[in-house]
């Protein structure tokens, strides 16, 4: 039980896809500029990673050691159908959502971070269930880190920011610093 929450907090703080080995930028910086917007894309994160997580395990248990060189490509299919289906259901349940997320929504099925859990996963030798903890983990860690980025963003419409860092300058200078805050994790959970 207690190597499930280090992985858990590990995923969530310390090894932060989004704000520690830089994954998943795509949408952190395009869909981070409602509030709202970022925390249901997290949301959908969530459930495809761990969508993901467990179709890794499958893989990995029964059809990738018989063909290890289909690793790569069976993921990338798994990806897609877990993103086809959040995409089809979001686009039933919440028109005005799938409406917001725009093209970010169909992007998940590129985005590096999906990816690299089952990589990860696949690497550190995780089994069925920490497996599903570290994609709880991470899922729970980039919609943390959209949520951040959209709260400051929002702030920052509202407060007078010197016009040589508006826009663009200013998002990336926020990532930076929320990028560096959860580096400082990294030294509580050593041993």
């Amino acid at each position: 039980m207690n190597e499930l929450v280090w992985i858990f907090v590990s995923a969530v703080l310390v090894n932060n896809f989004t704000l520690s080995y830089f994954l998943g930028l795509c949408p952190f910086l395009g869909v981070t500029s409602r509030l709202q917007t970022a925390f249901r894309l997290g949301l959908a994160n969530i459930f495809v990673m761990l969508i993901t997580s467990v179709c890794a395990f499958a893989l990995n248990t029964w059809v990738l050691p018989f063909a290890p060189y289909l690793r790569l490509i069976s993921f990338i299919i798994v990806i897609a159908s877990a993103v086809q289906f959040v995409e089809m259901a979001i686009k039933k349940l919440s028109p005005e959502l799938f409406r917001a997320l725009g093209i970010f929504l169909p992007l998940i099925t590129t985005n590096c971070a999906i990816l690299g859990l089952a990589l990860f996963t696949t690497n550190k030798g995780y089994g069925f269930v920490e497996g599903i903890v570290f994609a709880l983990g991470a899922g729970i860690g980039v919609t943390l880190a959209l949520v951040l980025l959209a709260g400051l963003r929002e702030e920052t419409k509202y407060r007078s920011v010197p016009s040589l860092i508006e826009g663009t300058a200013l998002n990336l200078f926020i990532a930076g610093v929320l990028s560096m805050a959860f580096m400082g994790f990294a030294g509580l959970f050593s041993t």
